[in-house]
């Protein structure tokens, strides 16, 4: 197949080619490098079949000439991490919400069948009032904050997003799914945006502070970039997933103390735990979720998924990645 990734020098994007092309496939990918890295695919740009095309998914007529020469499209390009979209909200909104509507609307011309990457960050604090070991599930209730708080606009342009890719389903047959992407980690991640695990890693083995904001106590799920990759090609094979909002991640959940004490343990590292106020990275009035951790019943169902890696992995990796 002839495969168009957008975002495709980014962390997902680049080992999500890496993987088409061992598959024998042709990768088209489009980054504009702002959160993108060509060292992400230093390991594969010179292949023969691997066209990297440096622009933004913004470009209508790139997007156009592009999607008419692929069978399948993953759209991976996206602002993301918390620090980039506090720091530059316009930019966000901008990116995800005109991004993802260039890319339906060149993909419906050709009728090329797509797959748009969203987030847990949809879910908002909705996991906040649930009770117990409950899990957010695909057809669960959002719960986000007010708009005076720039902390939900990542949130709001995904949804958005996920909006307007099932109404070009719904209204105008167009082939695609969506998928909501909980934390996933491994090599070539950066903590440039705010990411835990590199930012943890990267400290730990220079033997500086590990920042944890808040109290610590707050749980999330982790899942590896390779289990995700496995997952999105999946999912793109099957028309099972077709119309469908799918979740992808890990059912195991840690606060962020305890990954601390793991990453501090896992590096051998004199490093010490350093309790950092949202207010003073942040900003006054923002909000974090007490939990986020997916219900995968229906990913299960659909592809038989079960995540390979756990946390010891992810750590292990991400610290072999940055110790090398």
């Amino acid at each position: 197949m002839n495969v168009l990734i957008t975002g495709g020098a980014g962390f997902i994007g680049s080992h999500l080619a890496q993987r088409h092309l061992s598959l024998g496939d042709e990768v088209y990918l489009l980054d504009n490098l702002s959160t993108g890295s060509l060292d992400n695919i230093e390991s594969i740009r010179y292949d023969n079949r691997c066209h990297v095309v440096i622009d933004s998914v913004l470009n209508e007529g790139v997007m156009n000439e592009l999607a008419g020469k692929c069978d399948i499209i993953y759209h991976m390009a996206a602002a993301v991490g918390v620090k980039l979209i506090m720091e530059n909200p316009v930019e966000t909104i901008q990116t995800n919400v005109r991004g993802t509507e260039v890319v339906l609307k060149v993909a419906n011309l050709f009728k090329r069948k797509t797959m748009v990457a969203s987030t847990s960050e949809v879910y908002g604090k909705a996991m906040n009032i649930k009770e117990g070991e409950m899990k957010l599930g695909e057809s669960d209730d959002f719960l986000l904050g007010p708009t005076s708080k720039r902390r939900w606009a990542y949130a709001c342009s995904k949804a958005i997003d996920e909006f307007l890719s099932l109404a070009y389903y719904d209204e105008k047959g167009l082939p695609v799914s969506i998928v909501r992407l909980f934390n996933t980690v491994g090599p070539r991640q950066t903590g440039r945006y705010g990411m835990v695990i590199p930012t943890f890693v990267q400290n730990a083995l220079l033997g500086k502070p590990l920042p944890v904001f808040g109290d610590g106590t707050q749980s999330r799920s982790f899942t590896h970039v390779y289990d995700v990759i496995d997952a999105l090609v999946t999912l793109m094979e099957t028309d099972r997933a077709t119309g469908e909002v799918i979740n992808v991640g890990s059912g195991e959940e840690i606060t962020i103390n305890e990954l601390a004490e793991k990453i501090i343990a896992a590096t051998n590292s004199k490093s010490k735990i350093e309790y950092v106020p949202y207010e003073k990275v942040y900003g006054p009035g923002f909000e974090d979720m007490d939990r986020r951790c997916p219900d995968l019943e229906k990913i299960r169902r659909l592809i038989d998924y079960s995540p390979k890696n756990g946390i010891d992995d992810i750590i292990r990796d991400v610290i072999e990645y940055y110790g090398s």
